[in-house]
């Protein structure tokens, strides 16, 4: 058997530290169909006896597998939780070549949306900058169910620490195509009404655009009003900083953004698929509205 899921992130996040949705909400069915045909192929090539774990980039249904691990992984508890199907003994019957009742798993028959989630903990490494790469930095996972993947990843999230803003939302995005790609999430952001605050750049962007926000100077400028004035006066509840690895700077103000939010126990977001999402969640959910339901209601089926 075998069982799709589905990463927020792009790929260049370590999957141990992604966040991960199942049933997968953008596939194509196409895309899902290469994924079964491939898995099965590699793991009769390599006679696997067992759980093994992949991970694959596609783009426009055009499937490239980066790895294939010949045992579970973190994702292989969360995919039993959220299934209802008990993987680990049917890995172990496997072993020992016992009879398998043979379990397919279709998308398509979950009436609900299951988000992982990572944990991180970088307020207690001092210095270190709080972006995600293709080395697993999180310490812990939490897992939630939803009716929908933004309530999913907002239960989810929120488990992790994170918070809803109630007080001020600072972003700085840089290059033209961060810019571009995040201004409806920026716009969504607008209408909580919050006060808005970006960097120079973002701002004069996102003013061209429709979506009033307030400039910050950069913390290296030393004029006011500044990014960690601010921060550390308690006027911002959330953060993004999304960067481009492709632009060269003299001075890196990005680091010592992300770096001063973990400091002042700021939620951040480095992501631009995580932060959408984020976004997304807390502009169309209601806390107040979300059922609370036990993991047997919404594995029933």
């Amino acid at each position: 058997m075998f069982v799709i899921s589905e990463h927020v992130e792009n790929a260049g996040v370590h999957s141990g530290d992604a966040s991960i949705i199942f049933p997968p909400q953008k596939l194509y069915g196409e895309t899902q169909r290469k994924l079964k045909n491939i898995t099965i192929s590699l793991a009769k090539a390599l006679n696997i006896t067992g759980p093994f774990n992949m991970q694959c980039l596609a783009k426009d249904n055009d499937v490239s597998v980066i790895e294939v691990n010949l045992r579970s992984s973190r994702t292989f508890p969360f995919i039993s939780k959220v299934t209802g199907v008990n993987l680990i003994k049917m890995a172990t019957d496997a072993f020992f070549n016992r009879k398998i009742k043979e379990v397919a798993i279709n998308s398509l028959d979950y009436n609900f949306v299951a988000a992982k989630v990572a944990q991180f903990s970088f307020a207690r490494l001092v210095g270190a900058d709080p972006v995600l790469n293709v080395e697993m930095a999180s310490t812990g996972e939490v897992a939630c169910f939803g009716d929908d993947v933004e309530e999913a990843f907002l239960l989810a999230e929120l488990s992790v620490g994170g918070r809803i803003p109630k007080k001020g939302i600072f972003i700085s995005l840089s290059g033209d195509e961060n810019k571009i790609r995040f201004l409806e999430s920026a716009r969504l952001l607008a209408s909580l009404s919050l006060p808005f605050y970006a960097t120079e750049n973002t701002s004069i962007y996102l003013q061209k655009n429709g979506v009033n926000v307030q400039k910050l100077y950069k913390i290296h400028e030393k004029k006011s009003p500044n990014i960690l004035e601010f921060f550390q006066k308690g006027k911002v509840d959330m953060a993004i900083n999304i960067t481009d690895t492709n632009l060269k700077k003299d001075i890196d103000d990005d680091y010592y953004i992300r770096r001063f939010a973990v400091d002042q126990n700021i939620p951040l977001f480095t992501n631009l698929q995580k932060a959408e999402l984020f976004v997304k969640a807390i502009v169309g959910k209601d806390l107040n509205k979300i059922a609370i339901k036990s993991w047997k209601e919404f594995t029933k089926n």
